[in-house]
């Protein structure tokens, strides 16, 4: 693997990390399986870029498309909650819904950021070379998310959504709303992945209205991965793990997709494959452990 290879593997793992801790904290924390994110990521991408092209400031508009992913996610809440709509399926009605909206949103599917100025533009003008700009600054902002994100947890309300997804009937006895903690712990989840979706979309410099397709899948399969390798015995250490798992899953798909044997070789196309893959050896790998040891 060439330098720029790794480089972009990180810068990738690191900006999808984000998106890897809203998923984190539906299926780990909540026990709340959560589909939204396929389509709060290009909800993300689409209110960040629409924006930029609006004459907004860049980093402005990251708070909007979090405010917007925070919205989607309260909506699959709600549904389960409020009308009791099995989350599973509340979640795949969200996210259908969601790709209407993020097509009247950018006003078809998708909206080009050639030409404009967008966050990275700040650390070239700073003169930090333009393929260190990306994974310094991702790696900044995912320090950052994972510190208020592990000292959330710690507050009474992570706790209370902590305590929701192990026992939610123990917590309900002690007088806590569970809906309410369920719709602002999506809704929280949602506004990470569309926080990430934003910085997708100004890094790559467009925002389409398919670029969600997979990322639920991506993002279990980095949790998965992290855990694995990292552990998760404590909340500080599975929240690093999520961020950590994100980059070795992306280093993975990188080695992978680089690889040739004699006429084979893996095209884009076999990203899934190569995912389905990744999990079941991180899901097994503790088990092969313990037998050889």
């Amino acid at each position: 693997m060439t330098l720029f290879a790794l480089l972009g593997a990180l810068e990738q793992g690191l900006v999808y990390g984000i998106m890897v801790l809203g998923v984190y904290l539906t299926f780990r924390v909540l026990d709340f399986p959560d589909l939204t994110v396929d389509g709060s990521l290009p909800l993300g991408a689409g209110v960040s870029a629409v924006l930029i092209t609006q004459g907004m400031d860049p980093s402005l508009t990251l708070l909007f498309a979090a405010l917007a992913g925070f919205v989607a996610g309260m909506v699959t809440g709600l549904l389960n909650a409020k009308l009791k709509i099995l989350h599973l399926l509340a979640s795949i009605l969200t996210m259908i819904a969601l790709y209407s909206i993020n097509i009247r949103i950018m006003d078809g599917p998708n909206v080009s950021l050639l030409g404009v100025r967008t966050v990275l533009d700040w650390w070239i003008e700073a003169g930090v070379p333009p393929y260190y700009a990306s994974p310094i600054m991702f790696g900044l902002v995912a320090v950052a998310v994972v510190i208020a994100l592990t000292w959330f947890l710690h507050t009474e309300m992570g706790q209370a959504m902590l305590a929701t997804g192990d026992n939610r009937q123990m917590i309900t006895s002690q007088g806590v709303d569970t809906d309410k903690v369920i719709i602002f712990g999506v809704g929280l989840s949602n506004a990470l992945v569309a926080f990430s979706g934003g910085l997708i979309a100004q890094n790559q410099g467009a925002a389409d209205v398919n670029m969600g397709v997979g990322t639920i899948v991506a993002g279990l399969a980095s949790v998965i991965v992290g855990e694995t390798v990292f552990g998760a015995n404590s909340v500080p250490r599975a929240v690093v793990a999520c961020i950590l798992g994100s980059v070795v899953y992306r280093i993975a798909i990188a080695l992978a997709l680089g690889m040739k044997i004699g006429s084979f070789s893996f095209t884009p196309s076999d990203l899934n494959l190569i995912t389905a893959v990744l999990v079941v050896v991180a899901l097994t790998a503790p088990a092969i452990k313990k037998r050889f040891m």
